[in-house]
């Protein structure tokens, strides 16, 4: 197979080492453009004009003047001296919405931010549910990406599909800072989603492709490493750039930089042959060989041709999507994991994109979030070695129950919950890395492909519904962490139902699969020849 040719050709020697430096650097532009709605669709407190005021906004310490202003609360014919200071600084969904429109015009505090998407656009009051729309509708951008560009590239190769998405992002991310409206501006951030998808996946595929088999786990994480490096530094670039068009361009025009890829980037050799395009993918392991120092003989090359060509088409022919549901064992662990990827980047996002629910300094929490990405990706290099429904069932319960506990804890104590809702991130973090392992693992090799390409459709999912589910405070300030501790809950107890893959060889057919739900039914019942399926 191309793992053995991998292997004698180094399965993680200097070529590749070089070619994860060029996959890993576009992660941390990846991690901004998918984090950066923290900052750009933060709100910040307001204030309606509701006549000609005489001074500045209560927020600035002159009292004088509150007459003049109204709330979002007030407009609804609340007075507005039964609202005091602790009453403007509430999250815009605590609100209820406006049936009567601000006339004069909204005023908000700059002493964070000095403008915001929700500053200038004025997403307050009855336009609030636009702020979060906005952000689902980036997130449906990632999973119409994952699926085009996903075809696009078992068509056309991996390199040029991440050159494509590469160049796309720059041309839309720094369009969208120059965005005349809302809506021209979402759109635009719809079609960067798209391209987020299409470098992050094929990334990932290209990375895979050209790694080795006992080096692929590490590969990975070194790549989710510099994903959470992203993360931490956008809570400083944000910071020095409070103004959102400035920081959207920051984010997006150094994308410029990696047009030098078109003359470093690899294509997949294990593509290329699978394509029938032997002379290049041979010119292209003999390169990576001698980069390696270990070069390799024709003959075996062209063996690996004939052979790999014929099982790839042979599994092409007789496997669909509707296998991963047609028989019982094998439904059972398909339908539990494709929950496990939903609810994992529900999670995820839902936490990552909401920070500022937890009344602490938004930038300090985000540094807080990005830093405990790394201890979550490490700590599974460990575990998942020991067991993997353990670790996966695990780090679901701890997501769940801290994301739970925070509800318990009174709004004046936010470092307890800023600090639960940390170790909840921890532990859906930990989750998200092991599921991408475990689903390779449980999936029989003739369907796996299918299974993960679902898996992560769900996962995208997902992500388009995290943020509307935080519309849920307008009925109770603490439904999205319920949503947030439930979830991951019920995905920890169907876990239960999946098989053990750790130092376990991976099930090939459909018919692996059954043979192994019906033994480990039998054992159940009674003890039993360990041979008798």
């Amino acid at each position: 197979s191309f793992d053995e040719v991998l292997d004698r050709i180094g399965g993680f020697g200097r070529f590749q080492k070089t070619l994860y430096v060029w996959i890993c650097l576009p992660q941390i532009f990846l991690a901004f453009h998918m984090l950066v709605s923290v900052f750009t669709g933060a709100v910040p407190p307001h204030l309606c004009r509701s006549s000609q005021p005489v001074g500045d906004a209560p927020w600035l310490g002159l009292n004088n003047s509150n007459a003049s202003w109204e709330t979002c609360s007030s407009l609804q014919n609340v007075q507005l001296s039964q609202l005091n200071h602790s009453d403007l600084s509430l999250p815009i969904s605590e609100h209820s919405t406006t049936s009567k429109s601000c006339k004069g015009g909204w005023e908000f505090s700059k002493d964070v931010f000095l403008s915001t998407v929700v500053t200038e656009w004025d997403l307050v009051c009855e336009n609030a549910t636009l702020n979060n729309i906005g952000s689902s509708i980036y997130m449906f951008g990632l999973l119409v990406g994952a699926v085009l560009f996903g075809a696009l590239a078992d068509k056309y190769g991996r390199k040029i599909i991440i050159l494509i998405g590469l160049a796309a992002q720059v041309i839309f991310g720094v369009g969208a800072a120059f965005a005349p409206n809302f809506y021209i501006y979402v759109m635009l951030r719809f079609v960067v989603g798209m391209t987020v998808s299409a470098v992050i996946m094929n990334a990932f595929v290209l990375g895979t492709e050209w790694t080795g088999p006992k080096q692929r786990m590490l590969a990975g994480v070194i790549t989710d490493y510099f994903f959470g490096f992203g993360y931490i530094l956008l809570a400083g670039v944000a910071y020095l750039i409070p103004d959102w068009r400035k920081l959207q361009l920051a984010i997006s025009a150094p994308g410029f930089l990696f047009l030098f890829y078109i003359w470093v980037l690899p294509k997949s050799a294990r593509w290329l042959m699978a394509n029938q395009k032997h002379e290049e993918a041979l010119d292209l392991i003999h390169k990576a060989a001698l980069i390696n120092g270990k070069p390799l003989g024709d003959d075996d090359i062209e063996l690996f041709q004939s052979l790999k060509k014929g099982e790839k088409l042979e599994d092409q022919r007789k496997y669909t999507v509707i296998d991963l549901v047609r028989t019982p064992t094998m439904r059972k662990q398909s339908l539990i994991l494709f929950y496990l990827w939903f609810v994992n980047v529900l999670v995820y996002y839902g936490l990552s994109l909401n920070i500022s629910d937890f009344d602490m300094n938004i930038y300090l929490t985000q540094m807080i979030f990005g830093l405990v990405e790394m201890p979550a990706r490490t700590v599974t290099l460990f575990t998942l070695n020991r067991s993997r429904r353990i670790s996966q069932l695990a780090f679901l319960a701890t997501g769940g129950l801290a994301c739970l506990l925070t509800i318990f804890i009174p709004d004046d104590l936010s470092v307890v919950r800023t600090a639960l809702a940390m170790v909840g991130k921890f532990g859906i973090t930990a989750s998200l890395s092991i599921v991408y392992i475990y689903s390779a693992e449980v999936f029989p090799t003739v369907i796996r492909q299918n299974g993960i390409g679902m898996g992560s459709m769900c996962a995208r999912a997902g992500g388009v519904i995290a943020p509307v589910i935080y519309l849920l405070r307008n009925s109770s300030h603490h439904a999205p962490m319920v949503v947030f501790g439930l979830c991951p809950l019920i995905g920890a107890a169907l876990t239960m139902f999946l098989p053990e893959t750790a130092h376990k060889p991976l099930p090939d057919s459909i018919e692996d699969v059954e043979r192994t739900g019906d033994r480990l039914v039998g054992l159940d019942a009674a003890p039993q020849d360990p041979t008798g399926g």
